[in-house]
Formats: structure tokens, C-alpha cells, sequence
């Protein structure tokens, strides 16, 4: 190759640091790293600040609780107007759900199928529930014992649930 190893010198514009046959890489300085308080740098792995937020900016609230519930679980209990609910509560939010209401829609079922009634009921929430936990309660969910006669059944469909 004409020139030689000197025809180029150092500051060429293949990069700093280039050497025949390896890429040219910028120098590790040029590479900015997170922003630091002044006076900071002397400190091993510290005063980076990727742990707090930027100052002046106060950190995002975090996001409200958002239950979901699962098909209700029914099983008998020992009166024919009474029946054994298991729902399991999932909190996807960002915040626990501190307190609530939880309604069952029960149907009242005739001995030929037919649906006679559906009869609303609440209970308390099983607050608090953490924020990403799941929590599974079984309520005793019952109507006044006049509305299923004999041959009459009844079925919890619907759990619905209210929080703050």
C-alpha cells in the first residue's frame, strides 16, 4: 500500500483508536452516562439517581385498584334457601382495595326450570386487598325462606363488586 503506516497519521477520521483490522470505537468518555449532581462523581456507583425521580418532578401516583372476580363456586348449604358462594378477587391495580361491596344476584328456580325471581343481596368486601394479590372469600348468601317453597331451588349467577 502506497504511503505507509504515515500517510494518514493519527487523526485520519477512521475514528480514535482505529487500528488495522478492527473497527474504529469512540472513546469510553464520549459515551454520556446518567446525569449527576455536581460533586458526585467521586462516588462509587452512587449519585446517578435512577432510583429517584428527577427533582422537581414528584413521582406518578399509582394506579387505582381494579378488581376482577371469578365466576361465582356455589355449593349447598344446610337450608334449601341458602347456598354456599366462592368468588376469588384479583386486584390488577397499581393500589389495594381498602374497603367495598360485594352484590349477588340470586335466582329463584322453580321444579320445572322456570326462573322465578332473581333476588339481589350485598356483603362487605374481604378489604384490604394488595395491590396485585388475589384473595378468594366463600360468603353464605341466603333469601327469606318464604320465597322457595318446596321443589324450588336456589342459584347464585352474578357477583358483582363495588371498591374504593
Amino acid at each position: 500500500m502506497p504511503g505507509g503506516a504515515g500517510a494518514g497519521g493519527a487523526g485520519a477520521g477512521d475514528g480514535v483508536g482505529a487500528q488495522p483490522g478492527k473497527p474504529a470505537q469512540p472513546p469510553k468518555s464520549s459515551k454520556p452516562a446518567e446525569p449527576s449532581a455536581p460533586g458526585s462523581g467521586s462516588q462509587p456507583g452512587g449519585g446517578d439517581g435512577t432510583t429517584k425521580p428527577p427533582p422537581g418532578k414528584p413521582a406518578p401516583p399509582p394506579a387505582p385498584a381494579a378488581l376482577t372476580l371469578s365466576a361465582p363456586q356455589r355449593a349447598p348449604a344446610d337450608k334449601r334457601w341458602c347456598e354456599k358462594v366462592t368468588v376469588e378477587f384479583r386486584n390488577t391495580g397499581g393500589s389495594p382495595a381498602r374497603s367495598g361491596t360485594v352484590t349477588f344476584a340470586t335466582h329463584i328456580i322453580g321444579a320445572l326450570g322456570v326462573d322465578w325471581a332473581t333476588i339481589r343481596s350485598s356483603q362487605s368486601l374481604p378489604a384490604p386487598i394488595a395491590a396485585g394479590a388475589t384473595r378468594s372469600e366463600t360468603y353464605t348468601v341466603c333469601v327469606e325462606s318464604w320465597r322457595v317453597p318446596l321443589g324450588m331451588r336456589v342459584e347464585t349467577q352474578d357477583v358483582s363488586a363495588v371498591w374504593e
